[in-house]
């Protein structure tokens, strides 16, 4: 994805595109303050855990200086039964970028790039309020779990193509490319 650029106000310019190699250190550092180290123990992120992000599905984005002020990532996922997916998160943005469309415009990319990519639908965890403007409903997932806790009705999906999720059931399982040794360390790290 090529990194385009966008406004939300005279105030707010950012660019959105692909993350880049050697960036994971600064992208679990965001992480780390936005979402505070707790982050790392989530259920989601059981599915994450040595497994690479799906190709072409790791966002960043960054202001006028080039400093990474926002991040997404999805994941290949799978249910139980067979049915694939992606499982999207964490979404991130710096807390001085807050509120200047940041997180919005990372959605729109990420939804944008994996229907384009040809994936069928994405899940997550998060708060249903924000997540159903972009399409996100707890009622695509109620046959489907995490591994470990969370709670039900912030498990949300979204289906980018008709009837994706269609009798999608059982607990989620990672089904990505797994990480090398090295990459853990130094390259898309998370």
């Amino acid at each position: 994805m090529n990194f385009m650029s966008v406004s939300a106000d005279a105030e707010s310019n950012f660019t959105i595109g692909a993350e880049q190699n050697g960036e994971g250190r600064a992208r679990n550092a965001l992480l780390d303050r936005v979402m505070a180290p707790n982050w790392r123990k989530k259920s989601s992120n059981a599915l994450r855990r040595g497994y690479m992000p799906s190709r072409g599905l790791a966002l960043v984005a960054r202001n006028e200086f080039g400093s990474l002020i926002g991040t997404i990532r999805l994941w290949d996922v799978a249910s139980e039964n067979g049915k694939h997916g992606l499982l999207l998160g964490p979404l991130a943005v710096d807390d001085a970028s807050k509120s200047s469309g940041v997180g919005s415009a990372l959605m729109k990319a990420a939804i944008s790039k994996a229907t384009e990519l040809g994936h069928g639908a994405i899940l997550l965890v998060g708060d249903a309020a924000y997540y159903e403007r972009f399409g996100f409903s707890a009622g695509l997932t109620q046959q489907l779990s995490m591994p470990g806790p969370y709670e039900q009705d912030r498990f949300l999906g979204l289906e980018l193509k008709k009837d994706a999720l269609a009798g999608a059931a059982g607990v989620l399982v990672p089904t990505g490319r797994k990480l090398i040794a090295n990459q853990h360390k130094n390259k898309l790290v998370g």
